[in-house]
């Protein structure tokens, strides 16, 4: 008995240290390129360099939720991947070293990573996941 409360107490120490259930470490950020994404994670942009990306008009958001979730709201100008994902190309920038910034739901979502390898397969070498994705948007500024 001794033993089992001991293991419950060791257990019990150390919560948030990686048990079932806590979020994922944050994987370490890797460029993209031409072979995709799949394997690595684009590099976070936080949500007040995106505000600013967004209001200088100078980046390309692809929502990665899918049709319907595109059509309830999605960040400001963003691009709807799953209806256009056959013809991308013709939806981002000519120059490949725009910011393309890909989401999805929220940070446990990784519905982003499927538009981040299509972005980076065209050759685009600026592309960022903004982790908090819709759920993590000011619900004000969402375009619906």
């Amino acid at each position: 008995m001794t033993k089992y409360l001991l293991t419950l107490t060791a257990l019990a120490a150390c919560a948030g240290t990686g048990f079932a259930g806590d979020p994922p470490a944050p994987t370490p950020a890797k460029t993209c390129d031409a072979e995709g994404c799949k394997d690595c994670a684009a590099p976070a942009i936080a949500k007040a360099d995106l505000e600013k990306a967004i209001a200088d008009k100078a980046v390309t958001l692809v929502d990665c939720n899918g049709s319907e979730s595109f059509k309830a709201g999605r960040l400001p100008g963003a691009i709807d991947f799953e209806a256009n994902k056959a013809d991308l190309a013709s939806k981002l920038p000519k120059d490949k070293a725009s910011l393309i910034v890909v989401y999805c739901g929220g940070v446990k979502c990784s519905a982003w990573k499927m538009g981040c390898d299509a972005v980076c397969k065209l050759g685009y070498t600026n592309v960022k996941h903004f982790p908090e994705g819709l759920s993590g948007w000011d619900k004000a500024k969402l375009d619906k």
